[in-house]
C-alpha cells in the first residue's frame, strides 16, 4: 500500500542528473529504513554528498516521516547545516552535527546512516559490544569503531572525537545511543546497515539462550575477502539495491517524486 507523502513541486529540473539521482537513492533509503522497521518517527538521518560539490549535502526536512519522504522535500545543507535552497522544512541540528563531521572527514564517503533501532541500543549499551556470535557479525566485525556517549549530538567538540573512533571503518557503535554506517554509495550505507542490525538482532536473541560459541578471530581477519567473493566483487550495495527498489516500488512507491 502505499503512503501519503507531503506533495511539493519536483525539483528535478533545477538540480543535475547527478544530484537528482542522488536525490532518488537517498529517498528510498529513507523509504527502505521505514519499510524495516529501522526508523525513530522524524529522528535519526539518512544524508549523501551532492556529487561533484565537497560540502554541498541532502539530508531529511525535519518533521516528515521516512516513508513521506521524496527526492524533491530532501533538504540541501551546506557542511554547517545552513539551507541552500529555499524549503519548507527545517534540518535538525543535532542530526547533521554526526553526519557533517563523518563527511568532512571521510572524502570516501558519499552516504552516512544513523539509527536508533531498539536491538542496536541494546547492543550498543552492553559492555563488550558486538559478539563474534554470527556469520553476519564477521563482516561488521572486521571494520567497527566505538564511540562513547557524550549526550546528544550538539556541539562540535565532540566530532574530533567521533571521527577518530570511526577511522576508516565502515561500521561505527554510538555507545548507549545507536548504530551507524558509511557507504562509497547509498546502497552500500544501507546495505552495512542492514548488517549491522541482522547482527544485533541475533545477538539480543541469543544471549535469551544458553552459552554463546564464539567465531575464531582468523575467520574474522578474512572477512573482506569473503565478502567480495560471496558478492562476486560487485559488493552488496551494488548486487541487492535493484532488488529492493522494486520492493519499494511495490509497497511503498513515490519516493521519485
Amino acid at each position: 500500500m502505499a503512503s501519503p507523502s507531503i506533495e511539493l513541486p519536483s525539483c528535478q529540473h533545477r538540480v543535475s542528473a547527478a544530484e537528482w539521482q542522488a536525490r532518488v537513492d537517498l529517498a528510498a533509503a529513507y523509504r527502505l529504513v521505514a519499510l524495516f522497521k529501522w526508523d525513530d518517527l522524524v529522528y535519526t538521518h539518512i544524508s549523501a554528498r551532492v556529487p561533484d560539490t565537497d560540502d554541498h549535502f541532502l539530508i531529511n526536512p525535519y518533521g516528515l516521516l521516512f516513508d513521506e519522504i521524496t527526492a524533491s522535500s530532501l533538504v540541501k545543507v551546506d557542511r554547517h547545516g545552513n539551507k541552500l535552497e529555499d524549503s519548507p522544512f527545517d534540518v535538525n541540528p543535532a542530526g547533521f552535527t554526526i553526519h557533517s563531521a563523518v563527511h568532512a572527514a571521510r572524502h570516501d564517503v558519499q552516504c552516512v546512516l544513523h539509527t536508533h533501532t531498539l536491538n542496536g541500543i541494546a547492543v550498543s549499551a552492553q559492555k563488550q559490544g558486538v559478539l563474534p556470535i554470527s556469520q553476519q557479525s564477521i563482516f561488521v566485525l572486521s571494520s567497527l569503531g566505538y564511540h562513547d556517549y557524550e549526550g546528544v549530538a550538539l556541539r562540535d567538540d565532540e566530532k574530533p572525537r567521533l571521527v577518530k573512533d570511526l577511522g576508516t571503518n565502515n561500521f561505527l557503535m554510538l555507545r548507549n545511543h545507536g548504530l551507524l554506517t558509511v557507504g562509497r554509495t547509498v546502497a552500500d550505507a544501507f546495505m552495512s546497515m542492514y548488517t549491522f542490525e541482522s547482527v544485533c538482532t541475533i545477538q539480543v536473541r541469543a544471549q535469551a539462550g544458553g552459552e554463546l560459541i564464539h567465531v575464531h578471530p582468523e575467520i574474522i581477519a578474512t572477512a573482506a575477502q569473503q565478502a567480495r567473493q560471496v558478492t562476486l566483487g560487485k559488493g552488496s550495495g551494488a548486487l541487492a539495491w535493484p532488488a529492493l527498489l522494486r520492493r519499494l516500488d511495490r509497497q511503498l512507491p513515490g519516493y521519485e517524486r
